[in-house]
């Protein structure tokens, strides 16, 4: 069965967007990394959330704007949205309901991953006992504001176990497993 994973490249101090969600912060640092490179072949489906999929793009302006992975990924995209747009896209499939977005994305990704993007999509997850694993690619700058990659009004204890530790030229990448939530 396939497992969710959600990566995300974020800022030392914590953030995945700047203030307003923007993502021109990331540009400087998609840069080669190796262990992104691997993981994009493994991938078999994305879950994205709705905010996420309208929002800001690191590649705007280019021929990778749009794309998944900077369109190093083509497959099956599901788009978990309360809002979807009255004509189809073709390619994406738009789902309101987390539980039947999870079930659709991991039936399509097969043995492998099913990429998850955006923060509050991450956190549905995991809430719901469905999130796996975590990388993050940590990138050297602060941002001071934005979205945080995980955030839980009135706090949560999370443990992760690292799965892997390594570094690429434009980041520092940290793989980890959930490993349950106390309280």
């Amino acid at each position: 069965m396939a497992k969710l994973l959600y990566s995300v490249t974020m800022s030392l101090d914590g953030f995945i967007a700047g203030p307003g969600g923007d993502m021109s912060w990331l540009t400087p640092y998609l840069g080669p990394n190796p262990l992104i490179d691997e993981l994009v072949a493994r991938v078999g489906a994305i879950l994205v959330g709705g905010r996420t999929f309208r929002g800001d793009d690191p590649h705007k302006g280019t021929a990778a704007e749009g794309e998944v992975f900077g369109g190093g990924w083509e497959g099956p995209q599901f788009v978990l949205t309360r809002t979807p747009p009255a004509e189809p896209v073709p390619g994406l499939t738009f789902v309101s309901d987390l539980g039947e977005a999870v079930a659709a994305a991991r039936a399509a990704a097969g043995a492998g991953y099913v990429n998850v993007l955006g923060a509050e999509t991450a956190r549905g997850c995991l809430e719901a006992g469905e999130l796996d694993e975590v990388l993050v690619c940590i990138a050297p700058v602060l941002l001071g504001d934005g979205v945080r990659l995980f955030d839980h009004p009135g706090g949560t204890h999370v443990r992760l176990e690292r799965i892997e530790l390594g570094a690429a030229p434009s980041a520092t990448n940290v793989w980890f497993r959930v490993a349950g939530r106390d309280g």
